[in-house]
């Protein structure tokens, strides 16, 4: 009988992989290649509710996670969904909350701040670069490192286009499981799943071997995304349609004939003359 594996980029995924507190070696692991690292991460806690209260009613299919290596570096991962392309301005604005903390709580000054790394997995491309995988600093305008202290590391998982075969180190190993581990039939499972990080992870997400109380919270957690997921739909829905209606209102007070106002704002001459009635009636 074939297994049926939960993504690894749902919420449930996510925290079962990435979150794992009991069992880090999947997590220690992926980190150590999205930073591009030869030293192993030997060790991580993770920090709680360390941005509880920033994304607590703005998550909308985004994940959070924040932990600390045994060095004193500290990790933000996030994961998105869906398509946003503004991801990196939340990313500035999770690396340098963490950076505030750090120099408010007093531990560290200026000269021995330690490492931030703010990690954004993402299924939708939102940067020009051709690469899937992008580390970032602080640069000067010929490309030489001003300061290495915070690194953004984005992953586009769309960008991803590697074969099987193809796939040598651990971040290829890594973004090829996530892209593929739930629509990979059992015949076709390649050999590097059976390293023990990633047999650890998919384990976690093979529903087969859950418990009955592991079925219900995954059902329980999948009802609660699909539904946020069609609320921010909704809304973006509706503020597309806000758009058009207003480049509407804005062509009929220039005078502009129905058809040129249905054509400039891409909708049907229906939807202009409503438009226009409501504005006739003071609305």
């Amino acid at each position: 009988m074939e297994e049926t594996f939960i993504p690894i980029t749902s919420d449930y995924g996510f925290k079962a992989t990435f979150g794992n507190e009991t069992d880090t070696l999947f997590l220690r692991t992926a980190l150590q290649a999205l930073i591009k690292s030869d030293v192993p991460i030997r060790e991580v806690q993770f920090d709680k509710n360390a941005f509880e209260a920033l994304t607590a009613e703005s998550r909308s299919g985004i994940f959070d996670l924040a932990c600390t290596d045994e060095k004193g570096a500290h990790f933000i991962v996030e994961m998105q969904v869906g398509y946003a392309p503004n991801f990196i301005q939340r990313m500035k604005f999770y690396g340098l909350h963490k950076f505030n903390t750090l120099v408010d709580k007093g531990q560290y000054d200026y000269a021995n701040l330690p490492k931030i790394y703010a990690i954004a997995l993402l299924e939708k491309n939102i940067l020009p670069t051709p690469g899937y995988h992008t580390i970032a600093n602080l640069c000067s305008e010929t490309g030489e490192i001003i300061d290495a202290q915070m690194t953004f590391i984005t992953v586009e998982l769309a960008k991803f286009d590697l074969s099987v075969t193809q796939v040598r180190t651990n971040l290829e190993k890594l973004v090829y499981t996530m892209k593929t581990l739930d629509k990979t039939p059992f015949a076709e499972y390649p050999d590097f799943w059976d390293e023990e990080w990633l047999q650890r992870a998919i384990q976690e997400l093979n529903t087969r071997a859950m418990t009955a109380e592991e079925r219900y919270q995954f059902a329980r957690v999948t009802a609660k995304n699909a539904e946020a997921i069609w609320a921010e739909k909704r809304k973006i829905d509706e503020a597309k349609e806000e758009v058009k209606a207003a480049t509407v209102r804005n062509a009929l007070k220039m005078g502009l004939p129905v058809e040129q106002a249905a054509a400039l704002a891409e909708v049907p001459v229906e939807f202009v003359e409503q438009i226009r009635q409501k504005m006739a009636d003071g609305q």
